[in-house]
């Protein structure tokens, strides 16, 4: 009984959230998926080729399905742009098949910049498709007070005029990395995209996205090579997208090629409780010589809010895998801004 009336009490939130202005989601691994976070940061690396992967499982133990989240990406370096370009893959299953989004989305950076400077631009755009299966639903009418959940009944609630729904999206950002400085932002459903399921219109409110790093060599010895030096790396990240809104601060310590964080993310307005986050990256360099290289990572979050604590969600646990190389041939001996610090370094 009481497992039914947690399904029935998630049930009513999913409702909720086809009924009302949806928000998306934010890795906490923001730096492990650069094309999400800021479409300015596309083509933002050393080799040729970069493909990224990170998968986000949120209150797995919440009965009736958890949240989970996947994101895949891949872009190309063009050094004379000091960008590139990308595409990018994303996956939002809320529920047991209740509620899915679907988005792919192409990719294109710029840079400028001098000696002491370098200002990308991200342009994004791409279709998404949303989707809800209503026969996996459980109305009021289908309960018994007494019995919980009758297998088999039929509700007798009105269907939504839709359960698929296909739209055109856009995003744009900037990033600037001065000295020991990194920060940008970015915009996204900025053409306000009509998502609704019932034929009355329910605009997409766009996302905005601030963040912003500082890069503090803690060796102090400028006759080290690069990968022998250690850094701490504060970061702080601000998101709002209708009434939600959170900020996420913390930082990194990052030494030769293994990166731990610690951060508290807030829960803000719409946006459930606040959170400790701990990450920990590794990078796996198969080829140094040739720019090859393959990172992993994983962090935990463990919610803070009285209602939704981690008794009874199990906090959320994301992994992610990326993948650098250089391409024979490619003809990027030349690069851009070379010698200039880039916002890659600062993750």
């Amino acid at each position: 009984m009481k497992r039914t009336i947690k399904l029935y009490v998630f049930l009513i939130t999913i409702l909720s959230g086809v009924r009302a202005s949806s928000q998306d989601h934010m890795y906490s691994q923001f730096f492990n998926s650069p094309n999400y976070l800021n479409p300015a940061l596309n083509g933002q690396f050393e080799g040729d080729l970069r493909m990224n992967l990170i998968y986000r499982n949120q209150y797995s133990s919440i009965a009736g399905g958890g949240l989970s989240y996947l994101t895949a990406s891949i872009d190309y370096n063009v050094p004379r742009f000091g960008g590139g370009f990308g595409l990018m893959f994303t996956r939002a299953s809320e529920g047991t098949a209740y509620l899915t989004k679907n988005n792919v989305s192409g990719i294109y950076s710029y840079s400028v910049g001098s000696d002491s400077y370098v200002l990308s631009f991200g342009l994004q755009a791409g279709v998404t498709n949303r989707a809800v299966d209503y026969t996996k639903l459980i109305f009021s009418d289908q309960i018994d007070p007494r019995l919980g959940y009758i297998p088999g009944s039929t509700s007798g609630a009105d269907a939504a005029l839709f359960n698929n729904k296909f739209y055109f999206d856009s995003g744009a950002g900037i990033n600037l990395t001065a000295g020991n400085f990194n920060v940008g932002g970015a915009m996204q459903h900025i053409n306000r995209p009509n998502e609704s399921f019932t034929g009355v219109p329910a605009k997409l409110p766009m996302r905005g996205v601030f963040h912003a790093s500082y890069r503090y060599n803690i060796t102090q010895d400028d006759n080290l090579d690069e990968d022998q030096k250690s850094y701490v790396i504060p970061s702080v990240v601000f998101y709002k997208q209708s009434q939600a809104q959170s900020l996420s601060v913390g930082f990194q310590y990052k030494r030769r090629s293994i990166n731990a964080g610690l951060w508290y993310r807030s829960g803000g307005m719409g946006n459930g409780p606040g959170s400790v986050v701990i990450s920990f990256i590794f990078d796996v360099f198969i080829n140094r010589d040739g720019g090859e290289k393959m990172r992993l990572g994983v962090s935990h979050d463990v919610p803070s809010g009285k209602g939704l604590n981690y008794s009874n969600t199990s906090g959320t646990t994301e992994g992610s895998i990326g993948y650098e190389t250089t391409l024979p041939y490619s003809g990027n001996e030349y690069r851009k801004f070379n010698g200039n610090r880039r916002c890659y370094d600062f993750y």
